[in-house]
């Protein structure tokens, strides 16, 4: 039988059919190279489109840089314009052939036509092969003399390419003196645009070592040049025009008269189609504007037809970046722009994150002319098919109720929204009930009355849930099941989960929950002892157990609390509580002024400062490289990391006192000795009245005195000094250099070359703990000790820092690997020295500097 036949496939255009395809492509060229027949041009065309296309697609083609460079010697244009582009890829990694380029491309800076010119000396500077340098200057000299304009403007690009290879020579031929001539002389606004471009780059890098540099920087910003600017600014491309405008917004004008000469010239920038120039010239405006407050406020009032226009045109991605300005410009003056409310409308075919944005600005400019008709169209997107845009709908509506006075209505529409039986639905309209009744307890009845109607067990995100036990703990007294809802939630202590969030993040919010839980039956019990007794003894036991430390530690506080008065804990738990007059922004002020400082930018539309998307402390886990992975939190072994919630066996109870500690060393649960009460949830045995009696609560009216009750009892909260206070460490007596400094290379070297001199766990003051909620504090704070962070990662509750520090007067160098978990209050320490001698003294410093934080 014969064989099959093989398929027969003909090779792709853009693939090489076999290994000799690169051959046969290099003995064509061959064959072209200096051949003046006709049709040898064309030929050529086909060979280097396919060079280009394999290039394109990452196959190697650099073997074929000689023959590209020979059959480069042709008049056509395109050749030219596919062999640069060959040439500019291949030649920073291969600096020897770049060399064979270099006649050819400075024969071509000669050519007759100004296109071959310029695009030869675009080339010339894009190899970027340092010891090619030499070779620039004379091209870049002569293109900046050169008669065509975009010769001139590729040369004035040319002459910053050139800095950023060998900035010395670029300065020493004189090239930034030469710039300045052709931005404040030449007649083509295309090389004016690049040279300011270009000058503003060298300037700002030279400036802070040249005192020439920095005069020539500032020199920029003077009258005259800003005026000889302004009244070109119609000449220039868009792109140039924002860098124009972005010059004059750093101008300050010596009059008022000279503010209003600026804004009249540009007037008509405000109309461009362009948004990008309508965004600079506002950012002008504004700063011009700010110490003249009259006149700041008709800018503003000038500014928002050109940027309502902005946001409905264009696309959608143009719009959005539109409107995050606009946001800052409400959020900042939110009466301005009250009337114009309907242009923040959704519309059906946006996408999601344009409505989130108009949504926040609703929400801002509602007042007390338009609540009505805002409120009626979020009611609207509650019932939106997207489900995040229904929940950012009815948190908007809960928003504008707390800020406005008369909330008659939007309580009722609220209220309505528990009637909708969608889960999202309910569950962000309890939290925001909740928030609505801190504010406005006057409400209670009217929505005491709906909230009693939903069942727990419809109620399954955890902030919802919490939202719902805060309320039956605080009006228990007006709804008649709390007790039995309590006591039901708390028989379903262990199934609390969802598959909505992460892992961690789950047990945390569990972690809220059981804690709202617990002070829910507390109070419950203080108003309802009789039908709550049972629950609370329940809730208790199970905290107890909990391996939650926050959980465990509040159980354990109540039930002592209980135990020394109960009167007592009436006054902790439930005092008379005054309505929250004013909810805390998510913002401080210095933040939203640095935003509206970097208008137009990146800032306004990622609604941060720049530092904390550029420095690298704020980027999040750092890792210095993969040898060194494990600097990342993420990355780290359960061997190397506190755990979030481990409870070790030796670790007693912050709330027993030595004396307690010692008598119950026999029982253990959960890791801590305690005199807690056993519960067994099936049933409550009559044994369980020593259980009553231990917890003190038989009668609620009288206070217990048992002999432990006159025990002193440690401060939970951290607000005042435990009971056998551990003595800190001695003063340093190493002192360290305040300006050290290490790079991250060397850094990684040493901690891989050096071994550990000293490892151990030190115990944190929860005052130093809760100043962890800044991360910045305690870098701060370690810095003024003169020991430094070179690199910072990781989220709660675990935390990772490497520290260094230096010897005064010496080269010593110390390293430290510092991992702080904030649930244990422990941090393991390892340190690592180049002199083994001094590690025990710079640990007793590292230790001193961190007793310190959060005490000053």
């Amino acid at each position: 039988m014969a064989p099959p036949a093989q398929s027969q496939r003909s090779p792709s255009p853009s693939q090489p059919s076999g290994k000799g395809e690169i051959s046969d492509l290099k003995s064509q060229l061959r064959q072209h190279a200096g051949s003046r027949a006709p049709g040898a041009d064309d030929a050529k065309r086909e060979l280097f489109k396919k060079v280009i296309s394999y290039m394109t697609i990452g196959i190697d083609v650099s073997s074929l840089f000689g023959e590209m460079v020979m059959c480069s010697v042709t008049s056509d244009i395109v050749l030219k314009k596919m062999c640069y582009l060959y040439v500019g890829n291949y030649a920073k990694g291969n600096p020897d052939l770049a060399l064979l380029t270099i006649n050819f491309l400075q024969k071509d800076c000669k050519d007759e036509d100004p296109m071959i010119r310029g695009l030869a000396l675009r080339s010339l500077c894009s190899l970027r092969v340092a010891n090619l340098v030499e070779y620039l200057v004379g091209p870049l000299g002569s293109g900046l003399k050169d008669s065509n304009s975009y010769v001139r403007m590729v040369a004035a690009i040319g002459v910053l390419k050139l800095y950023h290879i060998s900035a010395s020579t670029c300065v020493d031929a004189d090239f930034p003196a030469m710039l300045k001539h052709l931005m404040l002389n030449d007649p083509d606004a295309h090389v004016v645009a690049n040279c300011l471009s270009s000058l503003q780059e060298i300037w700002s890098s030279e400036s802070s070592t040249s005192e020439e540099a920095s005069r020539e920087r500032e020199a920029l910003l003077s009258k005259p040049v800003i005026y000889y600017f302004l009244n070109r600014i119609k000449e220039f491309s868009e792109w140039a025009q924002c860098l124009v405008l972005e010059l004059v917004a750093k101008y300050v004008p010596s009059d008022n008269s000279e503010i209003f000469d600026i804004m009249n010239l540009l007037e008509d920038r405000l109309q461009h189609a362009n948004g990008a120039v309508v965004l600079a010239t506002i950012k002008v405006f504004m700063q011009l504007t700010l110490s003249m407050t009259d006149v700041h406020q008709q800018v503003y009032e000038r500014i928002k037809a050109p940027l309502l226009t902005l946001v409905s045109s264009g696309s959608q991605e143009q719009s959005y970046a539109v409107l995050s300005h606009l946001h800052l410009l409400v959020m900042r003056a939110p009466m301005l722009f009250s009337s114009d409310y309907k242009h923040f409308y959704c519309q059906y075919n946006e996408p999601s994150y344009v409505k989130k944005l108009k949504l926040e600005m609703l929400t801002a400019v509602a007042n007390e002319t338009n609540t009505y008709e805002i409120v009626t169209e979020l009611c609207e997107y509650a019932a939106n098919v997207d489900i995040p845009i229904a929940r950012e709908s009815i948190r908007a509506v809960g928003k504008i109720a707390l800020q406005q006075y008369d909330v008659n209505a939007i309580v009722d529409r609220l209220l309505q929204f528990l009637e909708m039986e969608k889960d999202y639905v309910t569950a962000e309209t309890l939290v925001l009930v909740k928030d609505l009744l801190r504010k406005y307890p006057q409400w209670s009845h009217d929505c005491i009355a709906v909230v009693g109607n939903i069942s727990s067990k419809n109620v399954q995100e955890p902030k919802a849930k919490a939202a719902l036990i805060w309320m039956l703990g605080e009006y228990s007294q007006d709804m008649n099941d709390a007790p039995y809802v309590l006591e039901s939630l708390i028989e379903n202590w262990d199934d609390e989960h969802s598959a909505e969030f992460h892992l961690e993040v789950m047990d945390y919010l569990v972690g809220q929950v059981r804690l709202h839980l617990l002070t829910a039956v507390l109070k419950c019990f203080l108003k309802r002892p009789p039908e709550t007794q049972k629950a609370l003894g329940a809730a208790l036991a199970a905290g107890l157990t909990d391996f939650h430390q926050d959980v465990h530690d509040r159980a354990l506080f109540y039930y002592r609390l209980l135990q020394y008065n109960v009167s007592v804990a009436e006054r902790v738990v439930n005092p008379p509580k005054q309505a929250v007059s004013v909810f805390a922004d998510t913002q401080s002020s210095e933040v939203k002024d640095r935003i509206f400082d970097e208008f137009n930018s990146l800032s306004v539309v990622y609604q941060k400062p720049s530092y904390m998307f550029t420095d690298k402390e704020h980027r999040g886990p750092f890792e210095f490289s993969d040898e060194l992975g494990s600097l990342s939190i993420g990355a780290e072994s359960a061997d190397n990391v506190v755990p979030a919630h481990r409870v070790e066996a030796n670790d007693k109870d912050l709330l027993l006192s030595i004396s307690e500690k010692e008598e119950s060393r026999g029982a253990t649960n959960n890791g801590s000795a305690y005199d807690a009460p056993l519960y067994n949830d099936t049933s409550m045995p009559t044994g369980a009245s020593q259980t009553q009696s231990e917890l003190a609560i038989s009668n609620p009216m009288v206070p217990s005195h048992s002999p432990s009750s006159s025990l002193a009892i440690d401060d939970l909260l951290g607000l005042g000094l435990p009971l056998a206070p551990v003595s800190p460490p001695p003063p340093p007596s190493l002192k360290l250099n305040a300006k050290a400094v290490l790079d991250p290379s060397t850094f990684q070297q040493k901690w891989r070359q050096l071994p550990i001199s000293s490892s151990q766990d030190y115990s944190m003051s929860p005052l130093g703990v809760a100043g962890l909620t800044t991360p910045q504090a305690f870098l701060r704070h370690m810095q003024g000790h003169s020991i430094h962070c070179i690199a910072s990662g990781g989220q709660a509750p675990n935390f990772k820092f490497f520290f260094f520090a230096q010897k005064a007067d010496e080269l010593s160098i110390f390293l430290v690997e510092c991992i702080i978990n904030t649930s244990s209050a422990k941090a393991q320490i390892k340190i690592k020295a180049d002199d083994q001698s001094m590690s025990q003294s710079f640990s007793t410093s590292f230790q001193s500097a961190l007793s310190k934080f959060g005490t000053a």
